[in-house]
């Protein structure tokens, strides 16, 4: 059996553009992913999301609507587990939807999700292109509900070989 002692060392190598096969500097890959994040974090898109952040985190009156929906979603998720055939399914539902949009009122919630939707935008933007230099194959996650792009389950061709996509 083998174990972590005895266990060859791994290199891992890679294609340069004249072809031929080069370690990859883990330690400076991180560095970098590193600076990145750095990069990101000082960002004027995290900024705005932060300061929209601590807005709605010290506003009482948004923390007693925030409560009360997270009692709500509690509420409806033991109705959800019976489905529509519990009695108290759609008014449990449409109590969510009420404290929603009754959260959706206070500009400071409508600024942070907008904040915050920029945020997840451009680390969607950055993983896009780290993915596409590796292959425009990799997959990335998004929380797109409609994604555009090509894959299985999304009506496109992923190219994955299954042969019951796209």
């Amino acid at each position: 059996m083998p174990t972590v002692e005895n266990q060859p060392d791994i290199e891992i190598n890679a294609v340069t553009d004249s072809g031929y096969f080069e370690s990859i500097d883990m330690t400076g890959m991180l560095m970098e992913a590193y600076d990145l994040g750095d990069s990101i974090n000082h960002s004027a898109e995290v900024a705005d999301y932060l300061y929209w952040k601590a807005i709605v985190d010290n506003d009482a009156e948004v923390q007693a609507v925030v409560k009360q929906f997270a009692k709500a979603r509690e509420q409806f998720a033991d109705c959800e587990r019976f489905g529509r055939f519990h009695p108290d399914f759609h008014a449990a539902k449409d109590r969510v939807a009420a404290v929603q949009a009754e959260l959706e009122t206070f500009e400071c919630v409508r600024k942070f999700k907008e904040a915050e939707h920029e945020v997840d935008t451009m680390l969607y933007e950055v993983s896009r292109i780290i993915a596409d230099a590796v292959s425009e194959s990799v997959k990335v996650p998004s929380n797109d509900p409609n994604p555009k792009g090509s894959g299985c389950g999304s009506g496109g061709s992923c190219g994955c070989g299954s042969g019951g996509c796209g």
